[in-house]
């Protein structure tokens, strides 16, 4: 019989940018966003993997997990409009970015790079075939979510995944997610 392969995706903690709906730079997890962790959520005796950004790897730290830096697993990159709040951007820019996954006008990444990167991430995964903690952001969960499923990626924006979440997944031949 074929063992089952567990990966889950933890989404770091909350940052002043989630809490001001502002594009991140690279900035620290707030203090009140360690208390909500829970460690006992995760897999344990897995290999971790953390997103490179500082709220992905002190959201591990904080759960006390030591992983290796993916550059796989960093945020979508959001170009020009890093630190811009998003209410202050031209609402047409900002309609074609919640709209069009082929958008790259902030000269970032567009979202179906994401989801080639997320499926490119999983693969390797599924072939290593070792469980697996992946600290990372919630654009990189919501991406993963969409391979696993086969959703396209105009789908990204209806899948919300909160801060410190942990999201299951299973692989036997074939990715499920696994909820509850």
């Amino acid at each position: 019989m074929q063992t089952v392969l567990r990966v889950d995706l933890v989404g770091h903690g909350l940052t002043e940018a989630v809490r001001k709906a502002r594009f991140p730079v690279d900035e620290p997890l707030d203090e009140s966003a360690r208390g909500a962790l829970r460690a006992d959520a995760v897999l344990a005796g897995a290999q971790v993997r953390t997103g490179p950004e500082r709220r992905a790897r002190e959201t591990a730290e904080a759960l006390g997990l030591v992983g290796e830096p993916d550059a796989r697993l960093r945020d979508l990159d959001s170009g020009s409009w890093r630190g811009t709040e998003m209410g202050s951007l031209a609402q047409d820019q900002l309609f074609a970015w919640l709209t069009d996954p082929e958008f790259r006008g902030h000269g970032g990444e567009s979202v179906t790079d994401l989801v080639d990167r997320a499926r490119f991430w999983l693969a390797e995964i599924a072939s290593a075939g070792r469980d697996t903690v992946a600290v990372t952001h919630p654009a990189v969960i919501r991406a993963v979510l969409l391979v696993v499923l086969d959703a396209p990626p105009k789908s990204f924006w209806r899948i919300d995944v909160a801060p410190a979440s942990v999201t299951r997944l299973h692989y036997r031949g074939n990715w499920t997610l696994r909820l509850g």
